[in-house]
């Protein structure tokens, strides 16, 4: 389980407890039924890192909603952007899609649009962090709130040297992770997979 969810699973648990104890099973079958859906969005599995070089694994688990160039703001360049949405029956938990080096984060305050939306990455409150990676490409990750996703968790710093595949961040209920990377990134990502993070490979550097 994620470590951000103990709090909330506990207090999922014992509000259907009392609720049980006190007025009866029948009256805690909507807070048993909570608590099952809390501890599920909670769930924080292992995966098997792929060890292909020149490689990018996905960032998040969920549906790709977008595919194709289009501007990166955050290195003023023109990019291969890749988006994936998380509802919230995906595992929340982020990792890192490159080995390499944080170069610089930005965090924007923001609204709080329906993450599957394509201008939630314009306008949503995001979290991005530009990777340096091994073989000196550049790649810029980017944690978007969503509808009801009001808080987006971050635990690395600039300066610090990450692995493809680490976990970094969470994102709580609900929202969107965009990858912007080289024009001449090579994408084997298509419109409407569903990916796995750190485990699914989106595509590789052309060398």
């Amino acid at each position: 389980m994620a470590k951000e969810g103990w709090l909330h699973i506990a207090f999922a648990v014992f509000a259907a407890v009392m609720v049980n104890i006190f007025f009866g099973f029948w009256w805690s079958i909507p807070l048993w039924l909570a608590a099952v859906f809390v501890i599920q969005f909670f769930r924080d599995p292992k995966r098997e890192i792929p060890k292909q070089p020149n490689t990018v694994v996905a960032p998040a688990d969920g549906k790709v909603v977008f595919v194709g160039a289009a501007p990166d703001p955050y290195l003023d360049r023109n990019a291969v952007k890749i988006s994936i949405f998380m509802n919230v029956f995906s595992v929340h938990s982020n990792r890192i899609p490159v080995t390499g080096k944080v170069e610089r984060i930005w965090y924007t305050r923001g609204k709080f649009f329906n993450a599957e939306l394509d201008k939630a990455s314009e306008l949503n409150e995001r979290n991005a962090i530009w990777l340096k990676a091994e073989n000196g490409e550049d790649a810029v990750c980017v944690q978007v709130a969503g509808l009801i996703a009001r808080r987006i968790l971050s635990y690395i710093e600039t300066g610090q040297n990450v692995q493809r595949g680490q976990r970094y961040g969470f994102i709580r209920f609900g929202s969107r992770v965009d990858l912007y990377l080289p024009e001449h990134f090579r994408s084997s990502a298509t419109l409407g997979d569903w990916v796995y993070a750190g485990t699914d490979v989106l595509g590789h550097f052309a060398q």
